[in-house]
């Protein structure tokens, strides 16, 4: 039941991530591995599901896995513990290329709470399907051996990790008012600011959840398909149909492609990156209407846009990838196929040096923000979409 009595009726998605090829090391094979991952519900709800995927993997993988209320890292409570099954079957096996999602779990999330989610893979398994994140709500942790029943993981035996592996999505079963919100993009939406966001929107709009679909180094039109670069991810018009699956979605945020921009610098420099792969900016704006905006219009989202950030400095940087960053930026701001534009680059970028970022905002590679540049990202989606679209207050951002 939810507070005011009613019962829960919509499923939500409250958390989730995109699945990518991982980074191509040595060794790519795990067994007797246990994962934990806390992960903080933004809604109350009655039931829970979990979306489990190995898009990118080339073979199957099986695993058992639990969810149980945690305290605090990777603490639980194991008298909250519930096993997690696939159709009736304990162990969870996904043939590679596919995704899965588990049978419906009755278990009582309250907004804040700490929703843990545990998988232990028992024999060899191709750790071939995740995507790295980062931010003040995520992480989470590897620990050899078996121990997905323990209440704490042993120290001597446990390290934090970025990665997250196969676990894709969770949503719960909750109030009609709950609505998520996907935050489509690459490395700058991999990191912080939509951890940001959610933290916001947790005090001001409680009814949006964050769902962040980004996987370092994509681009809208090409993706690589080597060892050396597999990890920068599936193209976007690969991507996007796949990762619009979010449940009670109603809208969709995409910052994406400074990396068609900046990667190519000539088979003479890199031989994995042509001068061919450069778009022309009527390419790139070709792209995402048709591999973007047209999907998610079909899939009965609102599309809005957010400009790329400034690149003065960044190691390939030229004033033509400049001149084109600007164009394709502003036939964001102009076009009438998106619902409205939250313009990062205008937020970040310095006021006497436009294509640079303001000091503070810069990590120090003059790509990426830094943290108060990420905060600064978040505080830009609430002034320019949140507010504008779901209603202001009074709160500072």
């Amino acid at each position: 039941m939810s507070e005011t009595g009613g019962m829960y009726t919509k499923w939500v998605a409250s958390w989730g991530v995109a699945t990518s090829i991982i980074e191509q090391k040595e060794c790519r094979f795990a067994k007797d591995l246990t994962l934990r991952y806390p992960i903080s519900m933004p809604f109350n709800g009655s039931h829970i599901r979990l979306h489990f995927s190995n898009l990118t993997g080339t073979e199957p993988v099986s695993f058992r896995a639990m969810v149980s209320q945690g305290i605090q890292g990777h603490e639980i409570q194991p008298d909250t513990a519930a096993g997690v099954m696939v159709n009736n079957e304990s162990l969870i096996t996904i043939e590679a290329g596919k995704e899965t999602v588990s049978d419906v779990i009755p278990f009582e999330v309250r907004k804040g709470d700490l929703l843990t989610v545990t998988l232990y893979m028992p024999d060899y398994t191709e750790m071939n399907s995740g995507v790295l994140i980062t931010g003040p709500l995520s992480g989470g942790y590897y620990s050899y051996g078996c121990h997905i029943n323990d209440q704490v993981l042993p120290l001597d035996y446990t390290r934090k990790t970025e990665w997250y592996w196969f676990l894709n999505t969770v949503d719960v079963l909750t109030e009609e008012n709950n609505r998520a919100l996907i935050c489509f993009g690459d490395s700058i939406t991999a990191q912080s600011w939509p951890d940001y966001l959610s933290m916001y929107l947790s005090g001001s709009h409680p009814d949006i959840s964050v769902i962040r679909r980004a996987v370092s180094g994509t681009r809208i039109l090409r993706q690589y398909d080597n060892i050396t670069y597999a990890a920068y991810g599936l193209k976007g018009d690969t991507r996007f149909p796949v990762e619009m699956n979010v449940a009670g979605a109603d809208a969709v945020l995409i910052q994406h492609g400074i990396n068609d921009i900046i990667h190519p610098v000539g088979t003479a420099v890199n031989p994995f990156r042509p001068w061919s792969d450069l778009p022309t900016a009527e390419e790139m704006e070709e792209g995402f209407a048709e591999f973007y905006v047209k999907r998610a219009r079909e899939a009965g989202l609102k599309v809005y846009g957010g400009t790329l950030l400034p690149i003065f400095g960044w190691r390939t940087y030229e004033p033509f990838r400049e001149e084109l960053k600007n164009e394709f930026n502003n036939w964001l701001r102009s076009t009438d196929l998106l619902d409205g534009v939250v313009d990062f680059d205008k937020a970040l970028r310095d006021p006497q040096k436009p294509e640079s970022f303001r000091k503070e905002y810069d990590s120090g590679d003059h790509l990426h923000p830094s943290e108060e540049g990420y905060i600064a990202m978040a505080d830009t989606v609430m002034k320019e979409l949140i507010e504008i679209r779901y209603g202001g207050n009074d709160k500072k951002y």
